[in-house]
């Protein structure tokens, strides 16, 4: 594994970032327009911007995963979970 997703915030996303540090594996962070400058978004090698979320309901949607595939992040197209699980 060379690079990893983190579509988490706060401490458990710093954690993260900071052990694929110590691995050696680089670390892409998704964020809300609420979480532009929170520390795992400047942590992280890089940042995307997953649009203008309402706080309320932050979580990772199937729709954000066309934005990193667009933005070439990825080498391989992200499987969504299934829905009973978002």
């Amino acid at each position: 594994m060379n690079k990893i997703l983190i579509a988490n915030r706060g401490e458990i996303a710093v954690r993260i970032i900071r052990a694929c540090r110590e691995l050696g594996v680089e670390t892409v962070a998704v964020y809300s327009d609420a979480d532009a400058h929170a520390p795992h978004t400047t942590l992280a090698d890089q940042a995307v911007p997953i649009g203008g979320v309402p706080s309320q309901s932050r979580h990772f949607k199937p729709h954000h995963h066309s934005r990193l595939t667009e933005s070439n992040l990825t080498d391989k197209p992200l499987k969504p979970a299934p829905a009973s699980r978002l």
